[in-house]
């Protein structure tokens, strides 16, 4: 039983922006603009959701489909990491401290082996990031689903449309 009202399904969009925004997210170097690949790739797909969607999107359907896209991106996210670049990464972190100890006559006790060991290598340690990193997502995911609703989801019925095309006319009669 389908209705000519309902809404098209969200995952598949979501699936795309989260890819998308995850990608760029965990790539060395532009990941330092996460928020914003997050925000954007929510944005991506509340678009794609609101162009396949006859009614009107909702500022709640802009939130779902963000908070998605933002748990999707979490996983793309940790998958880009583990992948080709962690060894890169890691490499670029010893090279980093290593040039703070020599413009810093102290460093924090512990920090070196810390490093050693993969910046806390702890099962305990990798869940609790990956948790914290799926709620932080999910919240920038929101935050751009709803933008993006707000500026994609609204469908011009030909009721509003009349209403304007009449008031337009109606404003050329008086000049």
């Amino acid at each position: 039983m389908s209705n000519g009202n309902q809404k098209p399904g969200m995952f598949v969009p979501a699936l795309i922006g989260g890819a998308v925004a995850g990608a760029l997210s965990g790539l060395p170097f532009i990941n330092c603009l996460c928020c914003i690949w997050i925000i954007g790739g929510a944005m991506l797909a509340s678009y794609l959701l609101s162009k396949d969607s006859p009614v009107d999107l909702s500022a709640g359907d802009g939130a779902i489909i963000g908070v998605l896209t933002g748990i999707i991106a979490t996983v793309v996210r940790l998958f880009v990491n583990l992948l080709p670049f962690h060894a890169y990464y890691r490499e670029f972190l010893q090279k980093l401290t290593e040039r703070l100890a020599e413009y810093t006559e102290e460093m924090p006790p512990g920090w070196e082996a810390w490093l050693e060991k993969e910046g806390g290598g702890s099962i305990f340690m990798f869940m609790s990031g990956l948790m914290i990193t799926a709620m932080f997502f999910a919240a920038l995911g929101a935050l751009g689903g709803i933008i993006g609703v707000s500026l994609f989801g609204k469908k011009k019925s030909q009721a509003t449309q009349g209403v304007s095309n009449a008031s337009e006319n109606s404003g050329d009669r008086q000049s």
